[in-house]
């Protein structure tokens, strides 16, 4: 079975042809690059997937992380990976120069971490936290936090993770419990629990650096009286390091996603755990939007990359597998013929490209509005905030929860193969099923879009969604074969306009339940249309690429591209039909429905 896990020509047609990413450089931030860095990136990050993460993926899998006398034993590999991110300038790719970044556009690290992903999930994880915890000290904390913690988080030597979720509280952030109590010292002392902490304690590093929520003692009540703290594990005392009564209680045992210890702290058991405050008291919650959002489009990039590792192993396994002949042959003794040959294995392939290439094309399309935040000013850059804040859950959840789809395709290519351990499919299913879970729940997720997203600042952000597919469409409807793709999209677009200012009347009205009953279904139906533009944009790239002169290779890519884009409209977006017919009913079902329902 071929190794393949992501083709780097779709990488690059999706970054230059689709997102001209290549026009970000006439920005000062951006400036010190181009096409030609940029290729030299995301080469590099190919050979570390391929040469040092690819290798590891089914050992990291068979033998996960071990909890040995209090502390958490990793595969040396991660080591290894976080020593090569913090040589390479990974870890703070994205931070300024005079920190110690590279100032690479949020585009191109968005490749890369998609690119690490696919090659071993488990494993991309570790930097990537680092650079997200480095990112919110980068951001709101003192100039000395930054400068005690950055330089080495940087280099890969100290881990960053996120520390939110309670064993009380879950998802529900306003029931925190663990408390911060100030002292004379500078510092405030902590104690709590955390749990589900993603590399909360391992030896692949020298310390662990949680970025953590806690209520300082008198806040108030809620997500209004939440802080940040900065809490080592290790705590630098000097030149040395002492142990900050940070404890490892336990570790979690997944399903998937083993690579990667997923840990219950305890912290101030002996009354010792020094935090430090980031930013100003009670404003906790908003600062840790910064990497939850962040986070939320890593997990997106996850499972599209574990979707894309699994489309490229079930399309080898097609090619190979001899099986039947076609339904019109009726003659046994002619040869069986690759099973890639049949009408139905060439729908889940085409099913499986359409939502993996859909998905990361949305990603990137996301990153490409991050770095346009960073680089404008006023009313231009808040509009690339409101685009970028809109389409988060959706590009969190649509790969997640169709990246599930996509890989369960996959396996049932291989059939019973599939199931089995010898093949990487069963890995991949199980590997998958965080993400849905992973930074806030698919609900969690539709209640964000339909409940804050789309109403923020008068429903602001969806009609500059519309503006974006109405350019696109109108660019599509300039090329023939185009026209009626152009034409699907603005009625679906349509569609999702009236199921939106239906909902959204209802919300006015005050019962908000009802309002947010099925935000769910109507996540799904905005991501659909979400991608089916996505597709579009790529049917105008691949269009016009092929306008020009091209090699008979390129030629066959872009003829690709076109069918896969043909069959994302006419199997995918008409599901978009039967969504909207529930969401435009808006009769609470599901609120009215009582415990009795339940009963057997």
């Amino acid at each position: 079975m071929s190794d393949t896990f992501v083709s780097l020509r779709n990488i690059r047609f999706l970054l230059y042809n689709v997102h001209d990413v290549e026009t970000l450089v006439r920005y000062p931030r951006f400036e010190d690059h181009d096409r030609d860095t940029f290729d030299m990136v995301l080469d590099t990050a190919f050979r570390v997937a391929r040469e040092l993460l690819r290798p590891k993926l089914r050992e990291m899998d068979q033998q996960p992380p071990e909890y040995v006398d209090g502390r958490v034993k990793v595969n040396p590999v991660v080591r290894e990976f976080m020593a090569e991110c913090g040589e390479g300038g990974w870890i703070g790719a994205a931070a300024p120069l005079d920190l110690g970044g590279q100032q690479l556009p949020q585009s191109i690290i968005a490749a890369c971490v998609f690119t690490w992903a696919a090659a071993n999930y488990s494993a991309s994880v570790y930097p990537m936290l680092t650079a997200g915890a480095a990112h919110l000290i980068e951001s709101f904390g003192s100039a000395e936090l930054q400068e005690q913690y950055l330089p080495r988080m940087y280099a890969g030597k100290w881990q960053g993770t996120m520390a939110l979720t309670e064993p009380q509280a879950g998802s529900s952030l306003a029931d925190i419990v663990t408390a911060a109590e100030p002292t004379n010292e500078g510092y405030f002392k902590v104690r709590g629990q955390k749990i589900f902490i993603s590399a909360g304690d391992h030896d692949g590093v020298d310390n662990v650096v949680h970025l953590m929520l806690a209520k300082i003692k008198g806040a108030p009540a809620g997500v209004k009286g939440i802080s940040l703290f900065v809490v080592p594990r290790m705590r630098p005392e000097g030149k040395d390091l002492a142990f900050n009564d940070v404890n490892t209680a336990g570790v979690f045992h997944k399903l998937g996603y083993r690579g990667c210890p997923i840990t219950h702290l305890s912290f101030g058991e002996n009354e010792d755990c020094r935090a430090w405050l980031v930013g100003e008291p009670h404003k906790g919650l908003s600062y840790m939007f910064q990497m939850m959002n962040n986070a939320r489009i890593e997990v997106g990039l996850g499972a599209a990359a574990i979707a894309s590792a699994a489309y490229y192993a079930s399309l080898a396994y097609a090619q190979e597998r001899p099986q039947g002949r076609r339904l019109a042959d009726k003659e046994p003794s002619q040869p069986q013929v690759p099973i890639i040959e049949h009408a139905d294995v060439k729908r889940m392939l085409l099913l499986q490209r359409a939502i993996v290439e859909g998905a990361v094309s949305l990603l990137l399309q996301c990153g490409r509005y991050s770095d346009l935040v960073e680089v404008t000013e006023g009313e231009e850059k808040g509009r690339y905030s409101l685009l970028l804040d809109l389409l988060t859950p959706i590009a969190k959840s649509y790969p997640s929860e169709m990246g599930i789809i996509s890989v369960s395709q996959g396996l049932q290519i291989l059939g019973g193969y599939g199931y089995c351990d010898e093949f990487p499919l069963e890995q991949f299913y199980r590997d998958m099923r965080i993400h849905p879970i992973h930074e806030g729940t698919t609900g969690i997720q539709g209640i964000d879009l339909l409940g804050r997203k789309v109403v923020i600042k008068d429903g602001a952000a969806f009609t500059l969604f519309v503006k974006e597919v109405t350019e696109t469409i109108r660019a599509a409807s300039g090329v023939d074969s185009l026209r009626a793709y152009a034409e699907r999209l603005e009625q679906a677009t349509q569609i999702l306009t009236r199921v939106t200012e239906q909902l959204v009347t209802l919300g006015r009205q005050g019962n908000r339940e009802r309002f947010l009953a099925d935000a769910t279904l109507y996540l799904e139906l905005f991501g659909i249309v979400a991608i089916a533009w996505q597709w579009l944009k790529q049917g105008v790239a691949a269009l016009k690429a092929l306008a020009g002169k091209v090699s008979q290779e390129e030629a066959a890519f872009y003829a690709g591209k076109h069918a896969t884009m043909q069959f994302f409209f006419h199997y995918e977006l008409p599901k978009s039909e039967g969504l909207s017919r529930r969401l435009l009913e808006a009769d609470g079902f599901t609120v009215q429905a009582t415990l009795a329902t339940f009963s057997d």
